[in-house]
């Protein structure tokens, strides 16, 4: 166990020092540098200061250079400071961080609450009226722009029924524990919606193929009870696969927080990453995409042990001789 969980941190490390690279290049890559928006505010700047404040700051040295200088950098806890907050970016990134991990936690938790038992009962009755009606529900919930539902949950919650707030954290002047769910409420519905559509849909073909096997089969021939049958039997094989998309999900979870954030103007992660490209604010944007990576990685390795968990026949040291 111990060289498998060795061997998966590895593996994660040079996927990050990978990324991290690749999008160091592409953020550099990007039209416009931090002089440029420094010429753009003062028309008296010349030509000559601009070159003088691009050797400065390391703009005028080839990009490898001046990643291997980041890198270096990042490797002793300096991930460099923010242009825009004028502030170290560590110290702009936890607050945020912590405001998403809320927002998709919540969420998560929510998605599989309604997923878990919405696909079971969908493949207990496979092609009934509760499983076309289940499915219909699912396909839109896939179907359905993240951005587009949040617009119809504005328009109709915020502006026409008056019962939730547009956006934002908190209300102005207000502050409370109320207060903050009542804005906690568009985004996690947006979100669970966004998510529990193919969670349900996993979870019931899994659960299909599971019921279909000899050993259910033989349970039933016993007379073993409906719920115990779908929950004690069937439950731990059909969530193997869930829990595989769960994992691989974590990256796509927080793309769709970004545009739920957006949206809502919560303070994450996801609007801090969108507000950093827009402003050419080279390390938040890096730092920023690298931890959207690691949550990516943190959730593949997450599924990996749950599936240890939830299934005897797998094992680490089987893992490991597979690869």
């Amino acid at each position: 166990m111990a060289r498998f969980l060795a061997g998966r941190l590895f593996e994660s490390l040079i996927v990050l020092a990978v990324m991290s690279f690749v999008v160091y290049l592409l953020i550099g890559l990007m039209p416009g540098d931090p002089v440029d928006l420094m010429i753009s505010g003062n028309p008296k700047m010349t030509s000559v200061d601009a070159e003088r404040l691009r050797a400065l700051y390391g703009i005028d040295r080839p990009i490898v250079e001046r990643y291997l200088t980041w890198a270096t950098a990042a490797l002793q806890g300096d991930f460099g400071y923010s242009r825009t907050y004028t502030q170290p970016v560590l110290d702009i990134l936890w607050p945020r961080l912590g405001n998403t991990v809320v927002l998709m936690g919540i969420s998560l938790a929510l998605a599989l609450a309604i997923a878990i038992p919405l696909g079971v009962y969908a493949a207990f009755r496979p092609y009934s009226r509760a499983d076309y009606a289940i499915n219909l529900f699912c396909f839109a919930g896939i179907s359905v722009p993240a951005f587009w539902f949040a617009l119809l949950c504005i328009i109709l919650f915020a502006v026409k029924l008056q019962w939730l707030p547009a956006g934002g954290m908190e209300t102005v002047g207000a502050t409370g524990f109320v207060d903050r769910v009542q804005h906690l409420i568009l985004p996690v519905l947006v979100l669970t919606v966004f998510q529990v559509g193919s969670f349900t849909r996993f979870l019931r073909a899994s659960m299909i193929q599971t019921l279909r096997q000899d050993y259910i089969r033989t349970a039933r021939a016993k007379g073993v009870g409906t719920m115990r049958l779908l929950l004690g039997h069937a439950m731990r094989n059909a969530l193997l696969s869930l829990v595989t998309i769960v994992g691989l999900s974590f990256g796509s979870l927080f793309s769709g927080a970004l545009i739920t954030e957006i949206m809502f103007s919560w303070l994450g992660m996801g609007k801090l990453m969108y507000d950093a490209i827009l402003g050419n604010d080279y390390n938040l944007a890096l730092v920023g995409l690298l931890f959207a990576t690691g949550a990516t990685l943190l959730g593949n390795f997450l599924a990996d042990v749950a599936q240890v968990a939830l299934d005897p026949r797998v094992s680490f040291a089987a893992r490991e001789a597979a690869r």
